[in-house]
């Protein structure tokens, strides 16, 4: 039996959902778990105003977890294209595939044979489990970390395993007892709502907060603190030379990258870790009528890329591994990195500057 600190933490949770609560949210309103799988996966990392626009086109495309399963990889990353961290796509192709040959085509039922599916992690699963199902399971996402550990005023370090842990426990224990099939997903849901529109990263609203008068970190004066992480991810720079090669057709060449690395699989303008290797993989009769562009950075997770794109119109023969020329109404269509779909988009033949990132 839980304490009434929990009960009510739970209760006032779900009743300010249900009031004060987003309830428009494209993938709302559904237990089908094809779409709050889709929706979790696509909100790792990302806003979910650009969500926004690509779940729809995304449920279009693929409207059941069949019609993804026996689609090409390259189909799935041309309509990611943009989303950014890649290996989420692929992994989702993975997993749909699993739960049709594994699963045959239905999501299991619980957190825990969730978990065994590629792309999906603990608190993904416990997401899909809480809203589909109704099962009793804590999830810990960045919102929810940010919430409960200002709630409970936990200044351990969250960047350790063993108190991220202990927060896990936690969060199970405050989870709703009574009528799970409609709690839960209330409960889920209030949490993630409460750290994206309330309890935020930097100025929360504690006013409005239904669990401001059992907050130990408004008490404290200073939620800011929380949560408590000091390992900070370090981004090592890199520079990448790209060759946006025009022929007379005002085509662009591009190639597949690899199956590992950076942008794994997606098509991309050549890429060189340096000017002179860039300028030798050229004809030498136009290497002098070259376009540098302006330098711009792009941050990876754990990367931060110095990107030179340089331009060359007409350069004869240009040839290389899973390499061909696009026309304008072809490279669109393809899974392109973020930085280089912006470069394309932007560029202007009678303007070389690159805009900004």
């Amino acid at each position: 039996m839980r304490n009434t600190h929990s009960q009510a933490l739970s209760d006032r949770v779900i009743g300010w959902q249900r009031v004060h609560g987003r309830h428009d949210l494209p993938w709302q309103g559904t237990g089908d778990p094809y779409r709050v799988w889709l929706s979790e996966i696509m909100l790792q990392q990302t806003q979910v105003a650009t969500v926004r626009a690509y779940y729809p086109r995304f449920l279009s495309r693929f409207p059941d977890v069949q019609a993804l399963s026996a689609a090409g990889q390259d189909d799935v990353l041309s309509l990611w294209s943009g989303l950014g961290y890649y290996s989420r796509a692929r992994n989702l192709h993975r997993c749909a595939q699993e739960v049709v040959t594994r699963f045959g085509g239905v999501f299991p039922g619980n957190a825990a044979e969730l978990a065994t599916l590629p792309g999906i992690g603990r608190s993904t699963a416990a997401a899909i489990a809480a809203f589909c199902f109704g099962e009793r399971v804590a999830i810990l996402d960045g919102n929810v970390k940010r919430v409960l550990s200002r709630v409970l005023g936990i200044a351990d370090d969250l960047s350790e395993a063993r108190h991220e842990r202990a927060l896990w426990s936690r969060a199970q224990d405050l989870l709703p007892d009574a009528e799970p099939m409609t709690a839960m997903p209330s409960y889920t849901q209030g949490l993630m709502d409460l750290g994206a529109t309330v309890c935020i990263r930097r100025a929360p609203a504690c006013a409005p907060c239904p669990l401001s008068d059992m907050c130990v970190a408004r008490r404290e004066g200073e939620p800011e603190r929380y949560p408590v992480k000091t390992r900070r991810i370090r981004r090592m720079a890199q520079q990448l030379w790209l060759l946006h090669a025009l022929d007379g057709q005002g085509r662009v060449y591009l190639s597949q990258r690899p199956e590992t690395g950076i942008w794994a699989r997606l098509y991309c303008l050549p890429a060189f870790e340096a000017r002179h290797d860039l300028m030798i993989a050229l004809p030498e009769a136009v290497r002098d009528t070259v376009t540098e562009h302006t330098a711009f950075t792009h941050a990876l997770t754990h990367r931060e890329l110095h990107i030179h794109v340089v331009t060359v119109r007409q350069p004869g023969a240009l040839t290389g591994p899973n390499g061909a020329w696009h026309g304008p109404d072809q490279w669109p269509l393809l899974g392109l990195p973020a930085p280089v779909r912006r470069f394309l988009t932007a560029f202007e033949p009678a303007s070389p500057a690159l805009p900004g990132p």
